[in-house]
C-alpha cells in the first residue's frame, strides 16, 4: 500500500526518484514496474498487478457511453509502463510531463493501492479545493461516515 507524501524533483532528462517506501511496494508485486497514466491535472501510478484489475474492470463494464469511450481512450490510451532503473528511478515520458506541468518540484502521494505525482503548483492548488470542499456540508458528512 501507498501512504503518505514527499517533496522531490524531477530532473531534466525526467526521472523522478520514487520514495523508499513506495519502492519497497513496487518491487514485492509482479515486476519491477509501473504503469502511469493521468488524472485531474496530475499523474496516477499503480503497478502492473493493480492496473490489470484496472483494466479488467474497465471491459467489464457495460457502459458504453461516449464519456466511457472518451475515458478509456485517454485513461488507458495515454499510459505508459515506467521501470525502476538502477537508481531506483522512473523516467516520466514528455507527453506526461506536460500534461501534469512537471518542471521541477513536484509531489508523490501515496492513495493506497496507487501513487500521484503532481506538480507543486498543482497540489498546492488540489489542497486548496479541498479545504474549499471541507466547508460543505456534504463532504463532512461524507467524510463522518469514515469514522474520521
Amino acid at each position: 500500500m501507498f501512504r503518505g507524501s514527499s517533496f522531490h524533483t524531477i530532473d531534466a532528462k525526467g526521472r523522478i526518484i520514487i520514495p523508499k517506501r513506495f519502492r519497497v511496494t513496487i518491487k514485492t508485486s509482479e515486476n519491477n514496474g509501473l504503469m502511469i497514466s493521468r488524472m485531474d491535472n496530475g499523474l496516477v501510478a499503480y503497478t502492473l498487478s493493480e492496473w490489470e484489475k484496472i483494466e479488467a474492470k474497465i471491459l467489464s463494464m457495460a457502459e458504453k457511453s461516449d464519456s466511457m469511450r472518451r475515458f478509456r481512450r485517454v485513461f488507458i490510451g495515454g499510459a505508459f509502463d515506467c521501470s525502476c532503473d538502477r537508481q531506483d528511478r522512473i523516467l516520466v515520458p514528455p507527453t506526461l510531463r506536460d500534461y501534469a506541468a512537471l518542471d521541477r518540484d513536484i509531489v508523490i502521494v501515496g492513495v493506497l493501492d496507487h501513487f500521484e505525482i503532481w506538480s507543486r503548483q498543482n497540489w498546492d492548488r488540489e489542497n486548496s479545493f479541498m479545504e474549499k470542499d471541507m466547508q460543505k456540508e456534504d463532504v463532512r458528512n461524507e467524510i463522518a461516515r469514515l469514522g474520521i
